[in-house]
């Protein structure tokens, strides 16, 4: 009965046609197989006559076309045109729907399912709670269905809003809290092989801007910030204008290459904020790209086809705004650039789904991402199983404001934008690599040798090889590094014992050559701690710029950045 299906996909069927629930919700991680195992859901109580008619719900017009296809796979016929206009084709075993269609005509679509007796599968059932109108559409439509399978890799939301028949049981917190009937993890689906490992290679770099005063700004992603400097920062590093954007895509393209050698169809994909920097992010990867980069753009007609045009063919790049975020299977998506603003654990969740579907035993995915706390945070965790609280939103809450982030990078045209504001460009540096919820810190220059160690990671590693690897060549690293400090420190000594042979001032080194050199020495010395620590890089600095006061980093002095290196090396 059960053959052919992966064991989590088993267990989640037999518990269902043991008990054949009204509703079921199965939590599965992208890539896990939600698909699959709805579809053999359906085969079943198809088989044995239970029910009649097939509806599927799902949150875009392009998923609608995918379930079709996958349905047909298995013998199932679901018509992925049914309008609310017409009827339903007695050809079909069913439908496929948009929530928002059905929201648009609940009545219609209630006539629909209590016509047969239906099985109802809610594709990504949290989007039942993005607008009022959806909620109360498919709570209409379905009330009386005989069966309501839920399905979703993200149970949770960035909201308050109760998603429609998901059982909510009360925490010892009082907060109400959403059940699953049966839940597969990334962590689980990551041990059995099922999905990819990740790998985050975080960068970061001093950013530079000019307020409306013309005053100049300077901040290093990965330093504690309040909202609105990490806003900007963040903003001027994704600016396609600057240095960092085109060296971020570099390397990540350096990476593919390296990734192409084992695995010839290997893609990229940079998830954009918005349209311009879309255009602008693929005119930098057709400089270094020998394949054709298609861009794209959910509000453009033929935005679907385009995706199964890449999805089927070799080419390397593809460039998005936001829309292939969830529900897209591009399973060679290998290779993936965050450059968008967008840092909800729901959408990040859903973004990093694009690269975990495992093809082959080995396959590793590279995640490119500015290194700002909130987006570390999100990597670290990304095995962590999370539910949808009612009264405790799912965001950020210690030194974040969405708000103050998505004001910070609308168009300048818009009247409510923060204060006036000019990039004036950014440095990338890889900053740590993230993997297994483990941090791995790395140089804090751009072009180092620990730079091309880990864009040369091998492309076919499973997850236990890939932590071996990072554990070893971390403490080569750390060890060399540590070396080289030592060996800085006795230089210094030596240069303070010749000048005072020669009665000559110690510290006449030019600012300009002095100041940058003592940066590179503070960096790494934090990245020798982190490692040795595990502590996050930021933490490290805000506990030195505690303990010796003054600015960020970037707008340090000399002496500034000596007492910190001072403090430092005490540990």
């Amino acid at each position: 009965m059960s053959g052919n299906l992966r064991a989590w996909q088993r267990a989640a069927l037999d518990k269902f046609l043991a008990e054949k629930p009204r509703d079921f919700l199965a939590v599965a991680t992208p890539g896990a197989g939600k698909t699959t195992f709805a579809l053999r859901v359906a085969t079943e109580l198809k088989a044995s006559r239970t029910v009649d008619r097939i509806i599927v719900v799902v949150p875009t017009e392009h998923l609608k076309v995918q379930w079709s296809q996958a349905a047909a796979r298995v013998g199932l016929a679901l018509d992925p045109e049914f309008k609310n206009s017409g009827s339903v084709n007695p050809a079909y075993d069913g439908i496929c729907v948009t929530y928002a269609q059905v929201s648009m005509h609940p009545f219609k679509h209630y006539q629909v399912t209590m016509a047969r007796r239906s099985l109802v599968i809610l594709d990504e059932i949290h989007h039942g709670g993005d607008a009022k109108s959806w909620g109360d559409g498919i709570s209409q439509a379905y009330r009386d269905a005989e069966h309501r399978l839920a399905l979703t890799g993200t149970p949770f939301r960035s909201d308050d809003s109760p998603i429609p028949f998901v059982r909510y049981t009360e925490d010892e917190d009082g907060h109400m809290v959403s059940r699953s009937d049966h839940t597969y993890g990334y962590s689980e689906a990551l041990a059995d092989g099922v999905v990819r490992p990740v790998v985050f290679l975080a960068y970061s770099g001093e950013a530079r801007w000019r307020d409306s005063a013309g005053e100049e700004y300077a901040a290093r992603l990965g330093e504690p910030l309040n909202p609105e400097q990490t806003a900007k920062a963040w903003r001027t590093a994704l600016d396609p204008k600057g240095d960092w954007i085109p060296s971020v895509l570099s390397a990540a393209h350096t990476r593919l290459m390296q990734l192409r050698q084992n695995i010839p169809d290997a893609g990229g994909l940079v998830i954009a904020s918005d349209t311009k920097s879309a255009r602008a992010y693929a005119k930098i990867l057709k400089e270094l790209s020998s394949t054709p980069v298609a861009i794209i753009l959910s509000d453009e007609p033929g935005a679907s086809e385009r995706i199964d045009e890449f999805s089927a063919s070799t080419d390397e790049w593809m460039v998005a705004v936001r829309m292939v975020s969830e529900g897209v299977d591009v399973p060679r998506l290998a290779v993936g650039v965050y450059a968008t603003s967008a840092s909800t654990p729901l959408f990040f969740a859903q973004a990093i789904g694009r690269f975990v579907r495992s093809r082959m035993p080995g396959e590793t995915a590279s995640v490119f991402l500015p290194s700002v706390p909130v987006l570390l945070d999100l990597a670290a965790k990304l095995e962590v199983s999370r539910d949808h609280v009612l009264g405790r939103p799912d965001r950020p809450k210690e030194g974040w404001d969405d708000d103050l982030l998505e004001q910070a990078n609308r168009k300048e045209s818009e009247p409510d934008l923060l204060p006036s504001y000019e990039s004036l460009g950014a440095e990338a540096e890889l900053d740590s690599l993230i993997y297994d919820g483990s941090t791995y810190g790395t140089a804090t220059f751009a072009g180092s040798a620990e730079e091309a160690d880990y864009l040369g990671l091998p492309g076919l590693l499973d997850a236990e090889q890939m932590r071996e690897l990072l554990r070893k060549r971390q403490e080569e690293q750390l060890d060399a590094r540590e070396a080289e400090e030592k060996r800085r420190r006795e230089e210094e000594r030596q240069r303070q014992r010749e000048a005072e042979i020669h009665e000559k001032p110690v510290g006449e080194e030019v600012a300009s050559d002095e100041i940058p050199r003592l940066r590179k020495e503070l960096n790494t010395l934090v990245s020798i701690t982190s490692g040795r620590t595990g502590r996050p890089h930021g933490a490290i600095h805000t506990e030195a710029r505690k303990n010796c006061g003054g600015p960020p980093t970037a707008l340090c002095t000399a002496q500034q950045l000596r007492d910190r290196i001072a403090y430092l090396r005490q540990w």
